[in-house]
């Protein structure tokens, strides 16, 4: 089990550094995994039974060993005994907890986004969120642009920050990792495609799963940073604006073809008065999903910035609240 202190210099650690491509990333590593373990049990599948039971054991063979060899790693490096080894194995230790979180990353792609659009250009705006989302961009229009930006911060607070500080918690950087490769199997096979309809069941199940209790604290996370941002500038408006982002969250929370993501979606659609959702293009098909909140503004831009000001409140207070459990369990 991770400590307190080693948690909160992970999150600042990410915050400081991000995801330095040069620097070794246990995510990668997972996904190259993945590709590999893919290609191999294709070559034994032809129907969709054959498909689905090699998807199962896809998920077996990343996400176990995952947790294994990060369990591993940590009883080796807990085993140093001399203060310097010790303190090279508390870095190492925050390094790899800091790889579990992506709230830098998140953050930074928004703002190419927003920096993009600010600039007039277009193109480099589609670009940059074509990076980020899953949907076609090429034909997105600025508002089309801003409001795919805001739907992933809001949906990747929940999967790439709250989600891992969650685990981190509950069961340590060896569940933390396990739910990494869960989400990192489901980004590369969980498709309602041809292809992967039967593979990727598996995957896109233990997803949604591991993914319901996290999206329903960001959610909340959502909401209680709202209410903070408002007290702060706008003083009385802030429950006003509290309970609309919790009454949209419960309205609309179920208006997504996920049974999660629509969760911190519909929150951070009050919370900033915008519309969401909506038909959207997948590799030139339309897919005509339901629309989450009301549009109050239409002004995307501003609500695109606000949107990352409560993705950063809302991360301080899950990392604080995990920061807090875990010290609590560590009381005698």
């Amino acid at each position: 089990m991770i400590g307190a202190t080693d948690l909160i210099l992970a999150f600042l650690l990410d915050l400081a550094i991000g995801d330095p491509r040069w620097m070794p990333h246990p995510v990668r590593l997972i996904g190259r995994a993945a590709g590999g373990a893919e290609k191999f049990l294709r070559r034994y599948v032809s129907t969709p039974a054959g498909e689905r039971r090699a998807g199962v054991l896809l998920v077996l063979a990343v996400v176990a060993p995952a947790a294994l060899v990060t369990a591993l790693i940590l009883f080796v490096l807990r085993s140093f005994s001399d203060h310097f080894s010790a303190v090279a194995a508390t870095c190492a230790v925050v390094y790899l907890t800091s790889t579990t979180l992506a709230t830098r990353g998140l953050i930074d792609s928004a703002g190419l986004v927003i920096k993009s659009v600010k600039e007039g250009s277009l193109e480099s705006a589609r670009s940059h969120v074509g990076m980020i989302v899953g949907r076609d961009t090429q034909a997105l229009s600025e508002k089309d642009v801003l409001k795919a930006t805001i739907e992933t911060l809001a949906e990747n607070l929940s999967d790439g920050i709250v989600a891992p500080l969650f685990y981190l918690s509950v069961g340590g950087l060896p569940l933390a990792v396990a739910y990494k490769a869960i989400n990192t199997l489901d980004s590369m096979v969980g498709y309602k495609n041809a292809r992967y309809l039967h593979f990727g069941r598996a995957a896109a199940r233990l997803d949604d799963i591991a993914n319901y209790l996290p999206a329903r604290i960001t959610g909340v996370c959502i909401v209680v940073s709202v209410f903070l941002v408002t007290l702060v500038r706008s003083g009385l408006r802030s429950l006003s604006a509290a309970d609309r982002s919790f009454r949209i969250m419960l309205r609309d929370g179920g208006n997504h073809t996920s049974p999660n993501s629509g969760i911190p979606e519909a929150s951070m659609a009050g919370a900033l008065g915008v519309r969401l959702g909506g038909p959207s293009t997948y590799g030139g098909v339309l897919v005509d999903k339901p629309y989450i909140g009301e549009m109050e503004t239409d002004d995307y831009l501003s609500a695109s910035e606000r949107a990352v000001m409560f993705v950063k409140v809302s991360s301080v207070l899950a990392a604080g609240a995990a920061a807090l459990v875990l010290a609590l369990r560590s009381l005698p």
